[in-house]
């Protein structure tokens, strides 16, 4: 005779089941995260330093 699970047992079983698709995608996603900024790191800083110098040719065009 099979016993059915209790609710304990198929709660545990959903969260162990839900976590490997969570742990991944949240993995993937956290890693493009990390990835989008180390690549656009250097452009951040060009426009800092940009920024902090004035660029009086954009406050003449109006974005400064």
């Amino acid at each position: 005779m099979d016993d059915d699970p209790t609710w304990g047992e198929l709660l545990l079983g959903f969260v162990l089941l839900m976590g490997i698709p969570v742990a991944v995608v949240g993995g993937a996603i956290y890693g493009l995260v990390g990835l989008t900024l180390w690549a656009t790191a250097p452009e951040r800083r060009w426009r800092r330093r940009r920024a902090h110098e004035g660029a009086p040719e954009d406050a003449a065009q109006g974005r400064g």
